[in-house]
Formats: C-alpha cells, structure tokens, sequence
C-alpha cells in the first residue's frame, strides 16, 4: 500500500500543473468521466455531497455546476499545496463562492458520523495506505441510505490492454515528466493504477467495508470504473 507521506509529497511537488497534466494525458476525456459522475451524483438527489481527495477541485467544481442550487459541498484533501490550488479556482470564479474546503485525511475524516448524504472520491482511494479503513470512514461519515461514488481507475477489457499499459509504462511518464517537471511521479501513478483491483474485486472491497447495492459502471473500455454504493 502507498506511503502517506511520500503521496503527500509527491502530489505537492506537482500541485501546480496537475490540472494540465491530467487533462492532456488523459486526452480530455477526464471531463466526461466527471460528467458521468455528476450525472450520477445529481440523481441521488443528495443535498448534501463531501468529496474526499478533492486536490486541485476539478471534480467538486464539477458538482457544484450540475448539481442544484442550495446543495452542500465540501472538499477536503490531506495536501495542503493541492487545496491551496482548489482555494485559488475556487476565489477566481463566483460560481463556485459556496464550496468549503478543508483538510482531512480519509482515512480519519476530522467529521462526525452520519453528517453527508453523499460521499464523492475521484482517483484517490487507489492512493489510500489502507483503503478498507478509508472506506470504513466513509461508511461512518455518510447518513442512513446514503450514497458512495468511487471514480478510479480499474482494469481494462482484455483486447484493449496490451496498448493501454504500453501508454501507460512507456509513454506517459515522460509526457508527464515534461508537462510537471517530476516523472518519478508519474512512474508512482502509473504503477498504482496497474496494481489496482478491476471493478469486481473492488466492488467486493465496498461491500466488505458493510455497503449494499453495490454497482459498477466501466467506462473506455474498463481503464475507469464509477462504483455505487448505499449504506
């Protein structure tokens, strides 16, 4: 499992040009993974939604554009440097004045219990040091009948992989070593996603963490995966 310390790190070293390195990496299609997560999110009618690991804020910018007016939203990351880029988008747009960031670790989520009807994690829990204690939290923290959305990385179709990790263990490090300055980072990133579990044994991890109705939806061709889950 990931070191804490070293993911804090690493993700200050690259705080700054996250965003850019993401978007180009991922050729844009970031954006509608989001989309497909706010879409989702918006249905469950939640009004009041926490997004853990929330780093630079591009996916609770996201809620607060597609989701009504009123809701409650709440970011929170254990990176300082990476909110401290939330804070700064957030201050730029007057759109996005109701957002409240804070920091806190997922894994001990300085909240009480049962206070979020909704609990968002975007490419964050494959970098947890122990994902059934940061899932345990969420459990916690979400009220009766409340939902989980996990957007992460997952395995992909069988046809599909020999090109997708190629992209993923050749090619990329050194695009994202250029974009950010830091490939060892994205050497990190890179192995993390490989090592992570495909969406039906991660699926069973939420479930042993005490969730029901657990769903998983692959997107492009299984490389992403949004899990659903009720308390």
């Amino acid at each position: 499992m990931p070191d804490p310390k070293a993911v804090n790190t690493m993700f200050a070293r690259i705080a700054g040009r996250y965003d850019v390195a993401n978007h180009l990496l991922s050729g844009g299609i970031d954006y509608w993974w989001r989309q497909r997560l706010v879409r989702a999110v918006y249905d469950s009618r939640a009004a009041s939604v926490l997004d853990i690991a929330t780093g630079s804020g591009d996916v609770i910018f996201a809620l607060a554009d597609g989701l009504p007016p009123g809701v409650t939203l709440l970011g929170m990351d254990f990176c300082q440097p990476m909110l401290d880029e939330a804070v700064k988008k957030r201050d730029g747009n007057h759109r996005w004045s109701q957002i409240e960031f804070r920091p806190g670790d997922g894994m001990a989520l300085p909240l009480p219990d049962a206070a979020f009807e909704a609990i968002t994690i975007s490419f964050g829990l494959r970098n947890m040091a122990n994902r059934a204690k940061a899932l345990q939290e969420m459990r916690r923290v979400l009220k009766p009948d409340g939902r989980l959305f996990i957007l992460e990385f997952s395995q992909p179709i069988t046809w599909f992989r020999p090109f997708y990790y190629t992209y993923l263990k050749y090619l990329l490090p050194i695009v994202a070593g250029i974009i950010t300055g830091d490939r060892s980072a994205y050497e990190y990133l890179c192995g993390s996603i490989e090592q992570y579990p495909d969406r039906i044994a991660m699926s069973e991890e939420i479930r042993q963490a005490g969730f029901n109705s657990v769903s998983a939806l692959p997107l492009s061709f299984g490389i992403v995966a949004l899990h659903e889950a009720r308390v």
